[in-house]
């Protein structure tokens, strides 16, 4: 299990080759060149911070696929948005490659794959002392696991992530990257069968942020 710090690309690309997670796998733990993508099961983007997991051999790496796919394994995020939520809710629409931005992606109706988020208020920051402007603090479940997923669902409902420089407001410069940090992961554990979760604190940038919001 690792607690990822925002600023580290999980895998190597265009641009990106050394400093990955995945370098860095490898260099700690050389075994895992046997396991495809060296045991990585799921992907946070570069900005995004929290927990995730990594499978030691090819028989962990499937069985905590399959749990993704079934929902045995659960993934929870905590996410700053623009606007007032008011309450709870589920976001579901597909999501594919962007038509014109292929460094994109969007909400789509053909050719995209299925995604759900659910989403509900933990916190709420706003009114006369931030100068009219709401924000609001919200925990996501994800029954999918689709590339961008979270950013892409919530700026379609209108509250786009703080900080989001891809999905979210025109200059937006209250935070340096996308507020979305994965704080929760819960699992059966490959050998044992045992349920097991974790937890992840917020990052120091993203606890000075909403120490800014609750400050006014």
């Amino acid at each position: 299990i690792i607690n990822k710090p925002p600023g580290l690309v999980v895998h190597p690309g265009a641009g990106n080759r050394e400093g990955t997670l995945l370098n860095a796998l490898l260099h700690h733990a050389p075994e895992l060149a046997n396991v495809a993508r060296a045991g990585i099961v799921h992907r946070l983007d570069k900005d995004t911070s929290g927990v995730m997991m990594v499978a030691r051999t090819p028989q962990a790496q499937t069985h905590l696929v399959r749990q993704l796919q079934t929902h045995a394994a659960s993934r929870e995020y905590v996410a700053l948005v623009h606007g007032a939520v008011r309450k709870s809710g589920t976001v579901e629409g597909a999501i594919g490659r962007h038509g014109r931005d292929r460094t994109k992606m969007a909400m789509v109706v053909v050719g995209g794959k299925p995604a759900v988020t659910h989403f509900k208020l933990r916190e709420s920051f706003g009114g006369a002392a931030m100068l009219g402007k709401h924000y609001s603090l919200l925990e996501c479940k994800l029954e999918t696991g689709r590339t961008h997923q979270i950013r892409v669902h919530l700026a379609s409902i209108k509250h786009p992530l703080v900080g989001d420089a891809t999905y979210g407001k025109r200059g937006d410069s209250m935070f340096h990257r996308q507020a979305l940090h994965a704080w929760r992961l819960a699992l059966v554990h490959p050998a044992s069968h045992i349920e097991m979760a974790w937890e992840s604190l917020l990052p120091a940038d993203f606890s000075a942020l909403l120490a800014a919001c609750r400050h006014g």
